[in-house]
């Protein structure tokens, strides 16, 4: 990854982890995220690749096109043919594209000619969650012209780990209640408020490390500072303070 694309996905990281609303992070990577890729425009999806369900998300600038959509049509993208067959078939999650899995019979499909009509591109690159299983879950990043090289491929590969990461940040900021006046003034970072939550599933410093994609060293940072906010000083003692002040859940409804 060459000094500028890493300096791009370290700022797409940097801001998706300092946002409190777990529904803005994957906003957030929708909006860098296409062109870390060489694409042009991004669908998202955090459940299963299929037509019968699940809400799309959009990158900037391409939602007005999706307004009219018909069932059927808006079918055609949920299904996200053939990338969901073809991940459903393995357990390889590498980023692969469309032309690459159904060969020249993409260009003829029914999802490449409704996807050239709605947002005038011929080429999808999968880039699913590194470690999901059933349902596959993750993004179908769009352009023109060429198919996406091996380099790009690459790149998208490498750029998994932060989508994986930023996905685990979601479902654990969203399992928090919203900040009262009085814990709002502890000043918890996201990224603290999360490893306070896995610190309250009674999960190791380096299985949290593992969870959120980051060294043991820099959770023992992160509970250091959870300590001196929260003026404790070990685990359980921090836990029971937070579960009172409300900050995670208590015993009766932790979830593992």
């Amino acid at each position: 990854m060459g000094t500028t694309a890493y300096e791009r996905v370290l700022s797409v990281a940097v801001a998706a982890l300092h946002e409190r609303d777990p529904e803005q992070l994957w906003p957030l990577l929708a909006a860098d995220l296409p062109a870390l890729c060489g694409g042009d425009a991004l669908i998202y999806k955090l459940d299963n690749w299929n037509e019968n369900e699940g809400t799309l998300g959009l990158s900037p600038g391409v939602t007005s096109e999706f307004t009219a959509l018909g069932d059927e049509e808006t079918a055609l993208l949920r299904a996200g043919y053939p990338l969901a067959a073809h991940y459903a078939s393995r357990a390889d999650r590498a980023p692969v594209t469309a032309r690459r899995v159904a060969g020249r019979s993409w260009s003829g499909s029914p999802t490449a000619r409704l996807l050239d009509d709605l947002l005038d591109v011929d080429h999808v690159l999968g880039v699913p969650l590194p470690r999901s299983t059933t349902p596959v879950t993750g993004c179908m990043v769009y352009r023109s012209g060429r198919d996406f090289s091996d380099d790009e491929l690459r790149l998208a590969e490498q750029l998994q780990p932060l989508l994986a990461a930023v996905e685990e940040q979601r479902r654990l900021l969203r399992r928090l209640a919203a900040p009262s006046e009085e814990t709002a003034e502890l000043a918890l970072t996201p990224r603290e408020s999360t490893v306070l939550l896995l610190l309250g599933d009674a999960l190791t410093a380096l299985s949290i490390g593992r969870r959120l994609g980051i060294s043991e060293r820099t959770v023992h940072k992160h509970i250091a500072n959870i300590y001196r906010k929260l003026g404790t000083h070990d685990r359980v003692s921090t836990v029971l303070h937070a579960q009172r002040l409300g900050l995670i859940p208590g015993a009766a409804s932790a979830r593992p």
